[in-house]
Order: C-alpha cells, then structure tokens, then sequence
C-alpha cells in the first residue's frame, strides 16, 4: 500500500453505523420476535393513510399475521386466521359471536394497501377493515379486498414483546 492511500484512509470518515430498521419498516426475509416466539416476515400489507402494516408472519407450519400501527405510540396485534365466511362487505355485522364471546366492532375504516412477498390477497388496491372487541380484550378482524374476505382472531401484544431481530 502506498504511503498515499495510508494517508487518504486516515483522513476519510468512517461510515455512519447503519440505522435498524423498525417494526413499521420490516419486509420480506427479516426475523422479529413477537411474545417469545421467532418468527420470518413472509409478507407485508402496507396501509399508508394510516401509517399502519399487516406483516405475514412464519414460523415452521404456523402462519400469524401481525398488525402494528403508529398512532400516539406503536400498537401491537398479533392475529391467526380463522374460518368463517360472509357475503357481502356491506353487511359485515357490527356484533359477532364467536365460540360464546361477542365482539363489538370498534372501528372501521378503508384505503389503498401495497403489498410484498407471500399475503393473503395477491394485488394492491383499495381494502376495508372491520375490527371487533370482546369485553375481555380479545380481537376479530375482518378484511375485504377485491372480492376476498378474510377472518381473523387474536389478541394485543405489549412493545416490550416485540423485537426485530435480524433486518435486511
């Protein structure tokens, strides 16, 4: 090496340590970790107008989808999908019953999605989201897109469950 380039590789900067991505930024191929449970990001359902994403989640046979969304502070949903069928999204009740639980629906809303790698709709568009309640704090979700229903159960994750583990 040349006195020169010793001399040019002192006075360079070293690069800036890269920024970790967050929850909100993670894509197909990376590793999180949700209430102990590692799991491989398989896909990704992006709703821009409410800074919020549906990440698929892998781990072996078990698929769990799960919801974070930045309002005040980042909320957690940790979903698995369930059977179940409707009709028609303009009749999407605002109470359902479920293994002797009711659930209240809590919000509704719509808009445009991007979606990444493996997701249970395969195009981007316009999507509607029903989100229901139980009195003990449990969750039935409920999505339609182009055509597509599909159900969901699950439960609030706390922050201080999730982690990314490894991003690309």
């Amino acid at each position: 090496m040349s006195v020169w380039k010793r001399i040019r590789n002192l006075m360079t900067k070293p690069e800036p340590p890269k920024r970790e991505k967050s929850m909100l930024e993670l894509s197909p191929g990376d590793i999180c970790e949700v209430s102990l449970v590692t799991y491989e990001v398989t896909g990704r359902v992006h709703n821009r107008g409410r800074n919020a994403v549906m990440l698929t989640l892998q781990d072996g046979n078990t698929t769990m989808y799960l919801q974070i969304e930045e309002r005040e502070t980042l909320q957690y949903r940790l979903y698995e999908p369930i059977d179940g069928r409707l009709d028609n999204p303009h009749e999407v009740p605002t109470t359902i019953e479920l293994d002797d639980r009711m659930y209240h629906l809590e919000e509704e809303y719509g808009g445009m999605v991007t979606l990444a790698g493996r997701t249970p709709f395969t195009q981007n568009g316009e999507q509607h989201v029903w989100q229901h309640q139980s009195d003990d704090y449990r969750l039935v979700r409920v999505e339609w897109q182009n055509g597509r229903f599909m159900l969901y159960e699950g439960e609030k994750v706390i922050p201080g469950d999730v982690k990314v583990i490894r991003a690309t």
